[in-house]
């Protein structure tokens, strides 16, 4: 690789890596934003009130047009387990940096 395609690499490099961070900043303060109201779904999961939802889902009493994805068993089940793996990978990239410094 020759002087200007090396800095025509890296200068790429630097673009791509630029977009890419400030979009994950953007989510990160989104998802930091979010958390709260995670952890109000885990309560509401954990909670008597989502079982008594869910019979009432599951005996017809709520509307048919109601959006209900939150009464499904698996959805934040789904959603909790999603959740900790990423968690998880992140812990695992800053172990990773960490241990190459």
């Amino acid at each position: 690789m020759n002087q200007i395609e090396r800095i025509q690499y890296m200068e790429e490099i630097l673009d791509q890596a630029t977009k890419l961070l400030h979009n994950f900043e953007t989510l990160l303060d989104e998802y930091e934003q979010m958390l709260p109201k995670l952890m109000e779904l885990v309560q509401y999961y954990e909670s008597d009130e989502w079982k008594k939802d869910f019979i009432a889902d599951e005996n017809g009493i709520l509307p048919n047009d109601l959006k209900r994805g939150v009464l499904s068993e698996d959805g934040i089940y789904n959603l909790l387990d999603l959740h900790n793996e990423l968690v998880d990978k992140m812990k695992m990239i800053i172990k990773t940096r960490e241990s190459n410094e």
